[in-house]
């Protein structure tokens, strides 16, 4: 498939040679990061696929700071929306595919939620046993119909027997909007489930759900809105800018990255911020990537050991980035992510059931 014949590049922006526009490509490069825009909204009720305008989430995000950033960024353009919700799909797996081969992390910014099946299909195709994270104000686990949409594509990752999934972690649900069955649902396959109030005001405690994430997506009606609305269903109560910046960055961080999604995206907004607040989100992403590629492929830990009701736990410290982990296994890939506040309650005796199941 020639990516020329279903991306529309973008319109030049004009930047100084300190500002990342003026390391931004329009090739997908080796261990780069690709950014993708999307204007297919079907799968919303009563969405469309109009080709909407980026031009305003691309200046503010071209003229931000490159920092010392080495990770190549590529804005390859905007999706041109298949015939039908499905084309769309389709079409858009081809491109992730494509990065993927070139081992480069694909940002899928704007259409609706329901394309992060899509971005968890491409992945399953390289890779088993993916790690999902996904920040959403809703648990919605319809399983109506074939044709994916906001309400059941989460169902049909989780129930399909072509996907191996091996975490997933569901961030800010909000108790008011959901049907309590779902969230019970969750809770009983022992999928970790984190209420909003969790969330705020510091990412410390949920951090660990990032950690190894391969794929992490938003869903935009998690964010508290601003204006005529940051999405596409405005939430009077969500994360606040900075919060959704601090969790960007927490996601580029994750030591797994192979794939992200901003979905439900008011594209139409005629709100200056919402515009400026999803640049800065992207380059939050960006800069958490660029950090975790700096960082020592060798690792070193300090291990502390709790007696509690007769009983031996490890939790161990990586020294470089200070993140905790639980386990006494000498293979990193073993340890179970934590927090130091896990480790100060198992101080105190009480151990997160988390790390007894796994």
């Amino acid at each position: 498939m020639n990516l020329e014949d279903i991306l529309l590049p973008p319109k030049a922006v004009k930047t100084e040679k300190w500002q990342l526009g003026n390391i931004i490509s329009h090739e997908i490069q080796e261990n780069g990061i690709v950014l993708i825009f999307c204007s297919d909204y079907r799968g919303i009720e009563n969405g469309t696929a109009e080709i909407l305008d980026f031009r305003q989430v691309r200046k503010e995000l071209y003229q931000l700071s490159k920092l010392d950033f080495e990770v190549p960024v590529c804005d390859l353009g905007d999706l041109i929306s298949g015939r039908s919700h499905q084309d769309t799909h389709y079409v858009l797996q081809e491109v992730l595919s494509v990065c993927h081969q070139k081992n480069a992390i694909p940002v899928v910014v704007g259409g609706s939620n329901d394309l992060a099946f899509t971005l968890f299909s491409a992945l399953s195709f390289h890779q088993k046993n993916s790690n999902y994270t996904q920040i959403s104000n809703l648990i919605s686990l319809a399983n109506d119909g074939e044709e994916l949409t906001e309400k059941n594509f989460l169902s049909k990752i989780l129930s399909s027997k072509t996907f191996d999934i091996k975490n997933y972690h569901h961030l800010g649900y909000q108790k008011h909007l959901n049907e309590m069955d779902s969230v019970k649902l969750m809770k009983e396959v022992e999928f970790d489930v984190v209420r909003l109030a969790e969330l705020m005001n510091s990412t410390e405690k949920t951090e660990p759900f990032f950690r190894r994430a391969d794929l992490v997506t938003l869903n935009c009606d998690a964010v508290e809105s601003m204006g005529d609305g940051f999405s596409v269903n405005p939430q009077v109560n969500g994360l606040n800018k900075r919060e959704i910046c601090a969790y960007m960055k927490e996601t580029g961080l994750s030591q797994n990255l192979k794939s992200a999604g901003i979905f439900n995206y008011n594209a139409n907004s005629r709100y200056f911020l919402n515009h400026q607040l999803l640049a800065q989100m992207i380059w939050h992403l960006i800069e958490g990537i660029n950090i975790q590629k700096s960082h020592p492929v060798e690792r070193s830990f300090e291990t502390f050991w709790l007696m509690i009701d007769d009983r031996k736990y490890a939790f161990q410290r990586e020294t470089f980035s200070d993140l905790w982990y639980f386990g006494d296994e000498e293979k990193e890939e073993n340890l179970i992510p934590c927090s130091l506040s896990d480790y100060e309650a198992a101080k105190r005796g009480f151990i997160n059931p988390r790390f007894l199941r796994n």
